[in-house]
Formats: structure tokens, sequence, C-alpha cells
């Protein structure tokens, strides 16, 4: 099935988009480089730049609101929520809420090859449509729009557990061993959607393999199966 008409997602966002060329090009996936999204002889770019942007703002908005309902939070747990709320698997957790998979354009095989639907790619749309939203109406549109959607998020930011491999380095640093090393392992797939194997080691320790869509990823999943295999807790 093709990407749905974006006018559905502008209505999910809450946001009017003055233009509807921003979002499209916000929804066009690196694999949709084909004549049918040209515009008056000009191709719409994809979203890679506009993904580098709506990171920042996002980072930005979601800084400043940390600060006014926590205002005595030190500067390391506002980071720690911070990367909680920011963190790409959050963003796609957010995309699936507003159907976003619908509505990306993405090369055929791809489609059906279900891209639209991973976690790094959604993350990534995501990022790319909440700049849209912010060159399309400004700071406070996109504001508004993050603070919906990603109250139930910052709800639950109180019990956030901390990323597997800050605990795995603080667990190992507790106990005056040397901080995890990784090592890519492997690197399959295209560029547009890469899949790493990823080793991680501890001294004393059998070391576990992660995989994942990005390397950050993989060394998470790589750390997480390692606190695992040792019973230690996240919380």
């Amino acid at each position: 099935m093709p990407a749905r008409k974006p006018h559905g997602l502008a209505k999910s966002l809450g946001h009017v988009f003055s233009a509807q060329n921003q979002l499209e090009q916000a929804l066009t996936h690196p694999s949709a480089r084909t004549a049918r999204f040209r515009k008056g002889g000009k191709r719409v770019h994809e979203n890679e730049r506009l993904e580098f942007l709506g990171d920042r703002v996002l980072g930005l908005v979601i800084a400043e609101w940390l600060i006014e309902l926590f205002p005595d939070g030190s500067e390391g747990e506002l980071a720690q929520k911070l990367n909680a709320l920011v963190r790409k698997e959050t963003c796609a957790d957010i995309a699936r809420q507003v159907e976003l998979e619908n509505y990306i354009h993405v090369g055929k095989t791809e489609r059906s090859g279900g891209v639209h639907k991973r976690t790094a790619v959604l993350g990534d749309a995501m990022e790319s449509v909440i700049a849209a939203i912010y060159l399309d109406g400004g700071y406070v549109a996109a504001q508004d729009v993050i603070r919906r959607l990603w109250q139930g998020h910052m709800e639950g930011v109180g019990t956030v557990l901390r990323d597997p491999k800050t605990v795995l380095q603080e667990w190992a640093q507790g106990r005056g061993l040397a901080a995890p090393t990784y090592k890519v392992v492997s690197q399959s797939g295209p560029d547009h959607n890469p899949r790493f194997e990823i080793d991680v080691e501890v001294e004393g320790l059998q070391g576990e393999t992660g995989c994942g869509g990005t390397k950050r990823g993989a060394e998470q999943n790589a750390a997480e199966k390692l606190l695992q295999s040792q019973s230690i807790k996240r919380g």
C-alpha cells in the first residue's frame, strides 16, 4: 500500500501547514529517490537535513520543559531524563502514536520489506517532522506539538531506567575494572537501512553481541544482554 496523503497526519499532529512541501520533504525516506517526488521539475530533498534540525529543536523544547518541571533537579538528573525523552526509541513510539508509518515515502522494495515500520526509520522521520513544523510555524508551534505528543512520556520520566551502556560502565568502574569496550563485528544492508553487530567485552566476563540499525543501538543491545547475563539491574 502506498503512503497516504499527509493531510491526515497534519490533523494528528495538530498543526496546519501553510505549505505542504516541508511536510512532504520530512516524510521522504532516502530510498524514495524517484521522479514521482518532483515538484515543478525540482526533486524534493530527502529528510536527513530536516532530521538534523529536528533533533536540535526537540532537545531544546524538552530541556526547557524539564527545567520547568524539575526546578531542583541536578544537571546529571536532567540529562538522564533528557536522553530518555529524545532517544530514537522514544521518537519512534511517538511516531507510532500518530501512525507516521502510513505516511512515510519509501522505495517500493523497502515498503514491501516493512522498512517504514522500523524503529530507526520512524525515529528519524519524527525528528524530520518536528523540523518541518518548526520551519513552517516557528518555535512556539513546534513546542506546542512536542509538549502535547510527549506528555505521556514526560509524566513517566521520573521512573525512567538508565540506559544499558551507562549502567554497565558504572558497574565496571565501581569494581575497579576498565571501561567496557565495543567492537563492530559486522555491518550489512544498504546505507539507508544498515544493520550492525557489535561485541561488548568487560574484563573477566564473557562478552555479548548486540544488533541494531545504528551503532549506538547495537551497543545498547549488547550492553543490555551483558547486564542480563550478570543479573545487573538498571534501576
